[in-house]
């Protein structure tokens, strides 16, 4: 694993939103726009350097279902913060008839600087974003730049395969594809455009609309949409904690209890997804899987041995936070600070720098295997909304 810098293509901008990347400058808190999409530097992999890699992400997939059966089997719904014995019984029921329920994607965020283990940080298996620079843009941008190199990337294919595969899951009538008025940046909108397009080349009858539009009829006791048709299937980039929870969460729970009956609404990704999403799973898997190479020490109690004089220093997260909102960080030698809302203690590993660059993989599994790479830089010791995504290649 190398950085090297490049001089950005011409008129790189305008290429990259062409390419659905509609995003390509962050705002900062100063008012002043910096690239979002970075392509003045890029990183270089060796091919059995990314061929452990993905060995690595499938294990990890293996063991995180192994896990969400070990919380199922086990009632430990509570340690990730799920309360509602309600709720908790229909992610149960969702996990036990997974068979049924079409599912997609996810990514994991791993520590890795290519001279050890790589780390799993979380991993998002509900709502990630960053897919269309991942698939596409940094695609597109190798073809440019190093034609005949190659790049860990079958997102594409694998996506419309695996819509393609799962299409007889689907009930009747078109998909239809959700997003959230309140992305303003066009990232949330583009994701579910691109996730739509997947699926349209697999075959599949869509429709889009945003989550502050889907109706619900009380007659029928139904979701619609503006046509008030019955929304029968319904991928949503909207986290399932907000789903359940807003004012029309009961309607959503009420659905879900009819166990896949009339009036249902079969959602992708669907609720047993909140088992993978919820970093209380890092304590989880730890406590299964104890010292194994590729995860961090992890606990929900508190950082434990992580802290004190002798301790390696820790990360407090909440269980269901996003783009490093409301992580905290403490050196070695950092004494226990127990939070008030339930979180995650988890042993400091501080990202690898490359010349001032803090760096995390993102690593895509689709249809349950590794299918490529994005990686994301910082300037401080936590990835979040002003992260740049920079492209890679295999040399």
């Amino acid at each position: 694993m190398e950085r090297r810098t490049i001089d950005p293509r011409p008129d790189w901008q305008r290429i990259v939103e062409a390419q659905g990347v509609i995003y390509p400058l962050a705002r900062y808190p100063d008012g002043s726009l910096r690239p979002y999409w970075d392509e003045s530097a890029y990183y270089v992999f060796s091919l059995p350097e990314v061929e452990a890699l993905e060995e690595t992400v499938e294990e990890l997939h293996s063991m995180c279902l192994a896990a969400a059966a070990h919380i199922v089997e086990h009632d430990r719904f509570a340690d990730l913060g799920i309360t509602d014995p309600r709720l908790a019984r229909l992610v149960a029921e969702s996990w036990h008839r997974r068979a049924e329920l079409p599912s997609v994607y996810g990514r994991f965020d791993l520590r890795y600087d290519g001279t050890g283990p790589a780390k799993m940080l979380e991993y998002n298996a509900d709502t990630p974003t960053s897919l269309v620079e991942a698939a596409s843009a940094q695609w597109f941008w190798m073809e440019d730049r190093f034609p005949g190199a190659d790049q860990w990337n079958s997102l594409h294919e694998r996506l419309v395969e695996t819509w393609r595969r799962q299409a007889p899951l689907l009930p009747p009538g078109p998909l239809h594809f959700a997003h959230s008025d309140g992305d303003e940046l066009g990232e949330d909108l583009m994701t579910v455009a691109y996730l739509r397009e997947t699926a349209q080349q697999a075959g599949i009858d869509t429709e889009a609309l945003s989550v502050e539009r889907i109706g619900w009829d009380s007659l029928t006791g139904r979701f619609v949409d503006e046509q008030l048709r019955f929304i029968r299937s319904c991928f949503k980039l909207y986290p399932w904690e907000w789903l359940s929870t807003d004012a029309f969460g009961e309607h959503v729970l009420e659905t879900l209890d009819n166990g896949g009956g009339t009036g249902s609404t079969c959602w992708i990704e669907p609720a047993w997804k909140m088992l993978l999403s919820n970093k209380a799973l890092l304590a989880i898997l730890w406590e299964l899987y104890p010292g194994h190479p590729n995860l961090l020490p992890a606990y929900v109690d508190g950082p434990r041995e992580l802290a004190g004089t002798k301790g390696a220093g820790y990360v407090s997260k909440p269980l269901l936070g996003r783009e490093g909102a409301g992580v905290d960080l403490y050196g070695p030698g950092s004494p226990p600070v127990l939070r008030q809302e339930p979180c995650c203690y988890q042993e400091l590993a501080p990202l690898p720098d490359f010349d001032g660059n803090r760096v995390v993989l993102g690593a895509w599994v689709v249809g349950g295997e590794a299918a490529g790479l994005g990686i994301r830089e910082s300037a401080g010791p936590v990835t979040d909304e002003y992260a740049r995504f920079l492209p890679h290649v295999i040399l």
